[in-house]
């Protein structure tokens, strides 16, 4: 498998939001966000000086979203950091390309939002919107009544490097190894695509980290993650 370039493994919500996934992004001054309704990602072309008030022009009154790289102070009225933390970005070691999946799944689409989402809302799998499903592969595996129990799939991407994410499992159906099946699915499809895996982590999980080395990656960068919420409005400087 040829190696991608690590270097654009930084800074990636902005390299995604002002390259593949520009077409799905809003953007103003120096900053750029997903679209409503997708993952609720944001980023600065500049971490070091973030455009808040762009970003403040472009997000809704109590609207929250996760951006990455800025750790500074927050000198805008118009947001409040709910969370202040650590991400760590996990990648393929460059292992051999996993079997395929003998766990039955299938492709997510439109028809199965409700039953998406009801599993996002469950397990939390980080920032996730309706149209998320939009922005790679997902494949859900379903019990024998027809209910998801377990998905995974795909979001960022800049150069070779390509995201999995939205793994989760309903927690009736946790330690029977689906979301280790399912991601490893996802992995042989980008491997043979010719595309590098790698995931998100909070530095702080721990249990998350021990499971994705189990599956083949190995940490690569941490970098500073925050959830902003908007909570004034927008200052006449963005307007």
């Amino acid at each position: 498998m040829a190696s991608a370039d690590q270097a654009l493994l930084h800074h990636i919500f902005w390299r995604c939001l002002s390259g593949p996934h520009q077409h799905l992004s809003d953007a103003r001054g120096q900053a750029r966000r997903y679209r409503a309704g997708y993952s609720p990602i944001a980023a600065f072309a500049d971490p070091s000086a973030p455009d808040l008030d762009s970003l403040a022009a472009l997000s809704a009154p109590g609207e929250s979203l996760y951006v990455e790289g800025w750790d500074g102070a927050c000198a805008s009225p118009d947001w409040q950091i709910d969370v202040d933390a650590t991400m760590v970005c996990m990648a393929w070691d460059g292992g051999p390309v996993p079997e395929p999946a003998t766990l039955s799944c299938r492709p997510l689409g439109p028809d199965d939002l409700p039953a998406v989402m009801a599993l996002v809302d469950l397990t939390r799998p980080g920032p996730f919107g309706p149209h998320t499903l939009t922005m790679g592969d997902f494949l859900g595996h379903f019990s024998a009544d027809g209910q998801l129990i377990a998905m995974a799939g795909e979001r960022t991407r800049s150069g070779a490097w390509h995201e999995v994410s939205g793994i989760c499992t309903h927690p009736d159906h946790q330690g029977q190894g689906l979301g280790r099946a399912l991601t490893h699915e996802i992995v042989r499809r980008q491997l043979l695509r010719g595309e590098t895996p790698f995931l998100h982590a909070m530095a702080t999980n721990e249990t998350a980290r021990a499971m994705y080395r189990r599956l083949g990656f190995r940490e690569r960068l941490e970098t500073p993650i925050r959830v902003l919420r908007r909570v004034g409005p927008a200052s006449a400087a963005s307007a």
